[in-house]
């Protein structure tokens, strides 16, 4: 008899295969059966007229911190997701000298919108190098596996210290011990390095992060540690400027180590080169030998909005400048007065202290109505013009500040508006068909557990079978194996991860039962959940009967069942041969 057996579902196996009736056995953490007489089962799962999937694979998280604290691992294992990798964009906790805590939290804080706070406060910092905080972090269980990159913000405060300043040009001696950092630290099991080189990611205190301004030839010599181990994935986020050839060097890396290249694809104002061009070179590289895969965001990457947030288009008029420390009773007070409403209204925005590179995406914020949309109970990502904040004031015969003003205040001063800022230059996802058809390039950019006052992508997931499967309609659809393939077995390839991602015997049994019917986003809320009551967007999800994780169910209908059978992963992952053979 086995120990569980998931009875009658369609399986959607994750390898891009059309779909299947069977019924999928389960002993330990492994599939040992998938077929139409696979044996009773001491625990059964009724999955007739669901979706029998692969747990998904988010490559793309911000869970450094809250992995050393929380079993849940919420928003993402809300949304089907068994496994994450985190560490991404350069920032992360490891390696870490006693003196530079602080620092490491004020980066975190400033690229991720993390609460440094909470992070300060949830954080036990019993590790100095990397290897002992993966050992850290093996000391709690949790819903999901979680694994890790090296940071480059870590590594080079660790290095340089006090001389880790923007432009800081480390020695030939400080570069070799960076490599060897990063070496130790994926013989220790982490799967990549990351680092960043984008003017949008700055520190709390407004300084680029510490590998905007590095060289290629630093890049290049930290990448060689990888290839010394063997595996590893090189990952970065880029404005690619066109003095920088970002992908010259990635190529040349690629080609050299024999390993992976990984970088976020997006529509950016930041970037130089258009996401058209982007695609283009990482092809003409990858023609010549390299292997340079995109990390592509399912949705437009926008800010969520609200005046408990971390931003709204109202910020920078004096009139909440001056009540912005008053608790928030007392703003709500003073938000919901007439008189009030009418003040700040009638000033202008003050854009004074704004640093000049960022001043054209803040005055968006502030004033963009025809790039706001008000978030409704069945709000549709993919929003047309006509559901604009502008439009819908004009309907309205009111000024569209006055209808951003009311919209926030709606549910007792709980209203969302949404400004999609990445992905969206032509108003639709349109562009993204092609990209889901893309052998080079994976589902990524949830940014899961970042964020944390102004989105909640960590949904993508449910988004990608909600919207892109399901629901879309202003667009073309993304067939249901396709998008379970690239949310499952190809993130997980990427990583190494040999041992997930399918449903057949001998890989590990993590799987969601889904009811398409009902899948189905929540609508987003503001909780104060993190420690120090640190505050954090987060959005459920119907429609998931059951996830389970290494043979083990841990939420039913949604809700946890207080198991927690996820690992820290270390290294890639090989599934059981002979197992798969039977």
């Amino acid at each position: 008899m086995h120990d569980l057996v998931i009875r009658g579902g369609t399986v959607v196996d994750g390898s891009g295969a059309q779909p299947f009736v069977a019924d999928v056995a389960i002993d330990g953490d492994r599939i040992v059966a998938v077929g139409a007489d696979v044996g009773a089962g001491r625990e059964e799962i009724d999955a007739r007229g669901r979706i029998v999937t692969p747990g998904f694979v988010d490559v793309h998280t911000h869970y450094d911190g809250q992995a050393t604290w929380d079993r849940e691992m919420a928003p993402s294992s809300w949304h089907g997701v068994t496994t994450v990798v985190m560490g991404n964009c350069g920032v992360g906790f490891a390696p870490a000298r006693p003196d530079r805590h602080d620092w490491l939290i004020g980066l975190m804080e400033g690229v991720e919108d993390i609460p440094g706070t909470a992070l300060a406060e949830g954080m036990s910092w019993d590790w100095e190098t990397f290897p002992e905080y993966m050992d850290a972090l093996e000391k709690l269980p949790r819903t999901i596996d979680v694994a890790c990159h090296v940071p480059h913000g870590a590594v080079r405060a660790y290095v340089l210290g006090d001389r880790e300043k923007p432009g800081a040009v480390p020695t030939a001696e400080d570069i070799a011990e960076m490599s060897r950092i990063v070496e130790e630290g994926v013989r220790a099991g982490a799967l990549g390095f990351s680092t960043s080189r984008t003017v949008i990611h700055k520190s709390v205190d407004g300084e680029v992060v510490p590998g905007t301004t590095a060289t290629a030839e630093e890049l290049i010599e930290i990448g060689r540690a990888m290839g010394r181990v063997g595996y590893g994935v090189f990952e970065m986020a880029s404005d690619l400027n066109r003095e920088w050839n970002e992908f010259d060097w990635m190529g040349k890396l690629s080609r050299e180590t024999g390993l992976p290249v990984t970088f976020a694809a997006l529509q950016s104002i930041a970037k130089e080169l258009p996401l058209d061009e982007q695609i283009e070179t990482m092809r003409a590289e990858n023609a010549k030998g390299a292997n340079i895969v995109a990390q592509i965001a399912l949705r437009g990457n926008g800010i969520i909005m609200a005046w408990r947030g971390t931003v709204h288009p109202f910020r920078f008029r004096p009139s909440w400048r001056a009540i912005e420390a008053l608790s928030w009773d007392e703003q709500k007070a003073k938000l919901l007065d007439p008189a009030f409403r009418a003040r700040l209204l009638a000033e202008e925005n003050d854009f004074n202290e704004v640093p000049k590179d960022i001043m054209g995406l803040l005055m968006v914020v502030a004033g963009g109505w025809t790039m706001q949309f008000e978030m409704d109970e069945d709000f549709d990502y993919e929003p047309g013009p006509e559901a604009s904040i502008a439009a819908r004031a004009a309907a309205a015969g009111i000024d569209p500040a006055a209808y951003a003003y009311d919209l926030l205040c709606r549910d007792d001063g709980a209203g969302f508006a949404y400004l999609p800022i990445l992905n969206y230059a032509d108003g639709n996802l349109d562009f993204l068909e092609a990209l889901q058809d893309a052998d080079d390039t994976v589902n990524s950019l949830s940014d899961g557990g970042a964020h944390c006052g102004t989105i909640c992508d960590a949904a993508s997931p449910t988004f990608m079978l909600q919207h892109w499967v399901r629901d879309r309609k202003r667009g073309g659809h993304i067939p249901l194996e396709r998008a379970i393939k690239r949310q499952c077995r190809d993130t997980a390839l990427l990583y190494g991860l040999e041992d997930r991602g399918l449903i057949a015997p001998g890989y590990l049994a993590d799987i969601n039962v889904v009811d398409m019917d009902r899948i189905r986003l929540g609508k987003p809320w503001l909780a104060f959940d993190l420690p120090a009551g640190g505050k954090r967007l987060l959005q459920k999800a119907d429609g998931y009967d059951a996830t389970i994780k290494s043979g083990v169910v841990t939420f039913r209908g949604g809700e946890g069942q207080g198991a927690y059978p996820g690992t820290v992963i270390r290294g890639p992952q090989r599934v059981e041969l002979a197992m798969a053979a039977e």
